[in-house]
């Protein structure tokens, strides 16, 4: 049974790690938000030379060319950003995770100390119910350690579609823009 000086050091670690998965939260809210403006102030400052090289236009084949030449930059800009959304997330989540793994670590070690001390305070005549329960401990957090891999795993898969995503998402409008100029 929990003593109240357990219960209340428990409730003190559970704030403490709720306040940590906020402010990593906040965190990356705060990297969009940096990201978001960065972009948008970029992005009126290349409206604006685009309005002046298009005032400065004399003819629909320099129009046609001046727009087939910013097709490239744009989708280039778009996965860029792309990718910076993807390793923010990404790294939101990493430190989520550790801090969660970090967790879970302490609740096993906390379990195990629990499971050993009632072991220990077993009467006789119960090794095969201490057995059996070491037995489901170990079991218990085999299953976990093997749902942490393969979470990884699929993280570093997706991680890696994801950038042969973008990358050939670029590498199409690399062509296009290409082929745009090519017959402008």
């Amino acid at each position: 049974m929990l003593t109240a000086e357990q219960m209340l050091a428990a409730q003190k670690a559970n704030l403490a790690t709720l306040f940590d998965l906020g402010q990593k939260a906040f965190e990356g809210v705060e990297k969009v938000m940096e990201l978001n403006l960065q972009v948008a102030k970029t992005s009126f400052e290349e409206v604006s030379e685009h309005a002046k090289a298009v005032l400065a236009v004399k003819d629909a084949q320099e129009l046609l060319a001046l727009h087939a030449s910013l097709l490239q930059p744009s989708a280039e800009k778009a996965a860029a950003y792309s990718r910076h959304l993807y390793d923010i997330a990404s790294g939101t989540s990493a430190e989520v995770s550790k801090l969660a793994e970090t967790q879970m670590a302490e609740a096993q070690s906390k379990f195990a100390s629990v499971v050993d001390n009632a072991v220990k305070n077993a009467p006789a005549g119960t090794e095969n119910a201490v057995v059996l329960v070491k037995s489901a401990v170990a079991a218990a957090n085999n299953a976990f350690e093997s749902v942490q891999k393969a979470a990884k795993q699929a993280a570093d898969v997706a991680e890696a579609n994801f950038q042969a995503i973008s990358s050939s998402a670029v590498k199409a409008t690399q062509a296009a823009a290409s082929k745009a100029r090519k017959s402008a």
